[in-house]
């Protein structure tokens, strides 16, 4: 047993999707969670660039005496998890492999849409991850760099996210896949949207369930789940405060959330 908590980081408030997946599998860890508010989007950045600030971010998380990191941005997962893990002594879980396991585990019709932002789509994370558990798959992606400002700003159900998810989507549409992965961990919160858009017979895939999922195993097998006991604590920390990342959080969750405001370049 370990009561540690669990580090969670991404560069705004999309990591709140993994957050939440935590909160129901495991419902008696403590979670410290850090969005790097000051510095996102991190998807139109360089993958050193992207590297660099993920390593600031878990040595923050590990000044408050973490026991794992997820990292719930899918792409610093996509670029920079394998040498943050070479960096580290410490587990370290990216959302990549649970969202290709998930789509192919999904997938009828062997035609899965991939969608995020350019530098997860760019760096071919997912269609390398879902052909390495079926060659067979064919893996249509589309770069939808706007969709997280417009989570940012509280616009998921709006019709500025309507038109453009329409124009977005209209490809992956025409290639009539039958499952997209949403490859950003803002994706979820324009689940509805997405979903009108794609149509009822299109599974939607939140890698953020999977990723729950593994993070239990990697606890249990390495004897570092938290005793049950006492009420657990969820801790929120931003480098930019901003109201809208407790507005819209504290909504997501169905929780109040209060963050506190550290300077990332600390560490």
């Amino acid at each position: 047993m370990d009561n540690r908590p669990i580090g969670v980081f991404d560069s705004g408030l999309g990591g709140l999707t993994v957050v939440k997946e935590l909160l129901k599998e495991l419902p008696d860890e403590n979670i410290v969670y850090f969005g790097d508010t000051a510095r996102i989007p991190y998807g139109n950045r360089s993958r050193e660039i992207v590297t660099r600030y993920s390593a600031q971010c878990i040595r923050f998380l590990l000044s408050k005496d973490i026991k794992m990191v997820v990292i719930a941005c899918n792409t610093a997962s996509s670029s920079s998890v394998e040498t943050l893990t070479t960096r580290f002594d410490i587990p370290i879980l990216g959302v990549i492999r649970p969202g290709a396991k998930a789509a192919v585990d999904a997938t009828r019709s062997g035609r899965i849409g991939v969608i995020g932002t350019s530098g997860t789509i760019h760096s071919k994370a997912y269609p390398n991850a879902i052909r390495e558990i079926n060659p067979d798959i064919l893996v249509i992606d589309e770069a939808c760099s706007l969709f997280v400002p417009i989570v940012e700003e509280g616009w998921s159900n709006t019709e500025v996210a309507h038109l453009t998810a329409e124009r977005y989507l209209d490809h992956l549409k025409k290639q009539e896949v039958d499952t997209v992965v949403l490859g950003c961990t803002h994706y979820p919160l324009l689940e509805q949207t997405i979903s009108k858009v794609m149509g009822p017979g299109v599974k939607l895939i939140n890698p953020a369930v999977g990723t729950a999922r593994q993070t239990r195993e990697v606890l249990k097998k390495r004897n570092l789940l938290r005793e049950p006991g006492s009420e657990p604590v969820v801790s929120f920390y931003v480098s930019d405060f901003g109201q809208s990342f407790q507005r819209i959080g504290s909504h997501f969750l169905n929780r109040e959330i209060a963050a506190d405001c550290i300077d990332i370049e600390k560490y």
